[in-house]
């Protein structure tokens, strides 16, 4: 297991009391539980609930909006769009 400095630690929870962090946060929630409710998702599969636009982007967490992909899908698109991400060389 890795150990987290305190500094981490206390950065991470600065940034997690963010308004706008807690708000993001509800919709990813809600968006993940109205997938599960659906039959789309299952809890612990391993799977994410994807935004088509990103929260970030004024996407919204309807259920249009949204849907069911791997964790290595969903997390790994900044990598594949740096541009998206705003670190494009």
């Amino acid at each position: 297991m890795t150990i987290t400095s305190k500094k981490s630690l206390a950065t991470k929870a600065a940034y997690n009391k963010i308004p706008s962090v807690q708000a993001k946060r509800v919709l990813q929630n809600k968006a993940r539980r109205h997938a599960i409710k659906a039959g789309k998702a299952k809890v612990g599969d391993g799977k994410d609930v994807h935004h088509v636009r990103m929260l970030g982007k004024g996407g919204s967490g309807k259920d249009s909006n949204t849907k069911v992909v791997s964790r290595k899908t969903n997390r790994g698109w900044r990598k594949t769009n740096p541009k998206l991400y705003g670190r494009a060389k």
